[in-house]
């Protein structure tokens, strides 16, 4: 696959056969053409995204952070623009992820490994230190020989000045990382002055070195031994999905240009010079491959250099492969082949049942989170009932239970909400530090984006029958009289004839 050497067999007598093979380093060669066009704005526009998005303002009110993206970990929430997440809203992050997933599995279905090869980090991050890379040391072949030739002060003052710069990258990297988590504007002067917080250097340390690591040196090993997606990635694929395939009923046999009785493919290898990972396309659907498309590109441009049709590589679908290639068998090389082939073609079928499947279930996942966003509640109230006494024989022979009632707004308004408790007749209610309003109920008031904590008391007259649990709802009223919070809790008492 021009990859990995792999290992020779020994002799018979010669010991045993070693296991290993040494990496090869591989050198991707730069490309032109639409697909590479294509990649450059998509890592345009991711890095831009990543890098920028801190920086975007967003105006809450007073009080509130007004960074557009924020994960603030010290007060629990998680600001989207004017979205805010509580911690008690976790599944609505859930719900992104199984969005995200089924998304990735529906386009993968679609147009084979587009994630890998367009959008993933990896790649992007790759890319931008290939692109550092061949602007510092040159080209493929200009950095083959470098790496072959002993060291020179030419050779070390590249080699450095490569370096530093992928450092700078990864150092704006980590940076960016952690600007997510706290105020930008604050950590861009807090991290080089030595005054953020410890938790900020380790995560700034921790993503600038594996940035460095796996983008300026694993590259394809990580794509081939750590990440996990291309050994399931095929389940995802059928015989209508769009992948980057090698046109063999057009291309073979192999030769020289102007050699008789060849195909397209003049054996030039430029699709294997192209591919990041060091892949042959010619050696049919590989792990190893992430549909990134450039070997397509690499290969239109020999192709229009000889003045024969460009798509020798191209994104095809394994159905239309093999029906151009039953149609083609047993015919020599030349344009009635090509014309045979490409009339075997047929138009790509989207709407399969694989996608349809995919389609659905990404609906219904989606119209759930929303209806769950769109009814999602203001305000909450919980009520929380003392274990410890579970009740408190008062001095005249009554009984008191103790309540904490937690309540959080997730509004800037400061509601002012009367309480009022449902429970059999004689029970009365005490809120501390509470007002009564004109009805003589206790008037609790809502803390704007936060949470309030009120100490209520129910208590029984003596002499009043009461069994050892008696159901009680605390309710908040508007000042329109509306239902607004409801919870419900118990009213515990010594069971009769004890003491």
């Amino acid at each position: 696959m021009g990859r990995v050497a792999l290992p020779r067999a020994k002799p018979e007598g010669s010991g045993n056969v070693s296991l290993y093979a040494a990496h090869q380093k591989v050198y991707p060669k730069a490309v032109r053409g639409p697909v590479r066009r294509f990649k450059w704005a998509m890592l345009a526009a991711c890095l831009a995204l990543y890098y920028l998005l801190p920086w975007l303002r967003w105006d809450r009110g007073p009080g509130l952070p007004n960074q557009a993206v924020l994960v603030d970990v010290a007060n629990a929430r998680i600001f989207l623009f004017s979205i805010e997440i509580w911690p008690q809203e976790i599944y609505f992050l859930t719900g992104a992820l199984v969005l995200a997933a089924i998304g990735l599995f529906a386009v993968t279905s679609l147009f084979g490994r587009v994630w890998c090869g367009f959008a993933c980090p990896q790649t992007v991050w790759t890319d931008l230190f290939l692109l550092v890379e061949r602007w510092i040391e040159g080209d493929r072949n200009t950095r083959i020989k470098r790496d072959a030739a002993p060291i020179s002060r030419d050779k070390a003052l590249r080699k450095a000045l490569k370096h530093a710069a992928w450092i700078v990258i990864a150092a704006a990297t980590g940076g960016a990382f952690v600007f997510y988590f706290q105020d930008a504007r604050q950590g861009v002067v807090a991290i080089p002055t030595g005054s953020a917080s410890l938790e900020t250097y380790v995560f700034f340390a921790l993503f600038t070195g594996t940035t460095y690591l796996l983008a300026g040196w694993a590259r394809e090993q990580v794509c081939t031994y750590m990440c996990p997606w291309p050994r399931f990635q095929a389940a995802m694929l059928d015989e209508q999905s769009l992948v980057v395939t090698y046109r063999g009923w057009r291309g073979e046999p192999r030769g020289k240009a102007r050699a008789a009785g060849i195909g397209d493919c003049v054996d030039c290898r430029a699709c294997l010079h192209a591919c990041p990972t060091g892949i042959d396309i010619r050696d049919g659907q590989q792990m190893e491959c992430i549909g990134c498309g450039l070997c397509i590109d690499a290969c239109d441009e020999v192709m229009h250099k000889l003045q024969r049709p460009p798509g020798l590589v191209a994104f095809e679908t394994l159905a239309n492969l093999a029906a151009s290639d039953a149609a083609t068998m047993g015919m020599p090389p030349g344009p009635v082949r090509q014309l045979c082939g490409m009339k075997a073609r047929a138009p790509v079928r989207f709407a399969r049942p694989r996608s349809v499947m995919y389609a659905g279930v990404l609906g219904l996942v989606a119209a759930v989170m929303l209806g769950a966003f769109l009814m999602r509640e203001t305000a909450t109230l919980s009520v929380l009932r003392d274990r410890a006494p579970l009740y408190v024989r008062l001095s005249d022979g009554g009984i008191r239970n103790g309540y904490t009632l937690k309540l959080a707004n997730r509004r800037l308004a400061e509601p002012a909400l009367a309480l009022e408790l449902v429970a059999p007749p004689g029970f009365q209610l005490l809120v501390q530090e509470a007002p009564l309003d004109e009805a003589g109920h206790p008037r609790l008031r809502l803390a704007p984006d936060g949470t309030t904590e009120w100490r209520a008391l129910v208590s029984l007259p003596p002499g009043r029958p009461v069994a050892a649990s008696t159901p009680l709802r605390f309710r908040l009223r508007d000042a329109a009289g509306r239902v607004q919070l409801d919870e419900s809790s118990v009213f515990l008492a010594p069971e009769r004839g004890s003491p």
